[in-house]
């Protein structure tokens, strides 16, 4: 420690107390920020993957529950998750669900991040980091342009740093407003792959919004909050 004479010492955080103030209003951490945390999966998870995520930062002093939902079809994994948590007693009356997904390398601060333009945009039912669909052609998973005047799910670009409405997200790395979910009107169960004759083919997470837009919900996805999409098989993260 260097020679030094002291008085008092307030700290640092104090001695500009509005800006302080306003950072933690900013940040909503005296709120309610509780979580569930839903990952399907079948028998393994990346190391890599795993490593990031030991990194998360949580809503500090707010509840955290964590969910693996193994060996299920991913629209069955997330249907039969979400519904536990509507039928549990102290779960249901959390505030948010996050999904993420086993090969998605969320940044550090992703958590906080969603949580702070949740409490900034209570207009979104969902907002999710961006991330791209695996190959050299991948797209963003910013599905769907919600000024067209019928309901799309073209990909649509990326605004570094910005929040993109769109009209539906993938579920890599999402954050859910639970009350959404409870909503009847919504068909169960509530994620479903369509993979037939009948009905044509269509994942889970779009399945959902396709139904979910009907209702006057809205989604986004925060270009700021940069996410990792892993494939194992070339240990290329795109």
């Amino acid at each position: 420690m260097k020679p030094q004479i002291i008085s008092t010492d307030y700290g640092k955080h104090n001695l500009d107390l509005e800006n302080s103030a306003y950072r933690i209003t900013q940040g909503g951490s005296w709120k309610d920020q509780s979580l569930i945390w839903i990952t399907p999966s079948d028998s393994s998870i990346p190391a890599k993957v795993v490593w990031s995520w030991l990194h998360l930062i949580c809503p500090p002093n707010n509840k955290v529950f964590r969910m693996l939902a193994l060996g299920q079809e991913v629209g069955e994994a997330y249907s039969n998750s979400i519904e536990t948590i509507l039928s549990h007693p102290d779960l249901s009356t959390w505030k948010f669900i996050l999904t993420l997904e086993h090969d998605n390398i969320p940044p550090q601060d992703g958590i906080m991040k969603l949580v702070e333009q949740m409490d900034n945009h209570p207009e979104f039912s969902c907002i999710g980091g961006l991330y791209w669909t695996k190959g050299e052609e991948g797209v963003a998973q910013i599905w769907g342009d919600p000024k067209s005047p019928e309901l799309n799910f073209r990909p649509q670009p990326p605004v570094a740093g910005k929040l993109v409405e769109c009209c539906g997200t993938g579920m890599g790395f999402n954050l859910w407003r639970i009350d959404m979910f409870k909503d009847k009107r919504l068909p169960r169960p509530l994620f479903r792959t369509k993979a037939s004759k009948e009905e044509g083919v269509g994942t889970q997470d779009l399945v959902f919004w396709s139904e979910a837009r009907k209702y006057g919900y809205r989604c986004a996805i925060d270009c700021s909050v940069l996410v990792g999409h892993y494939s194992v098989q070339e240990d290329i993260t795109w």
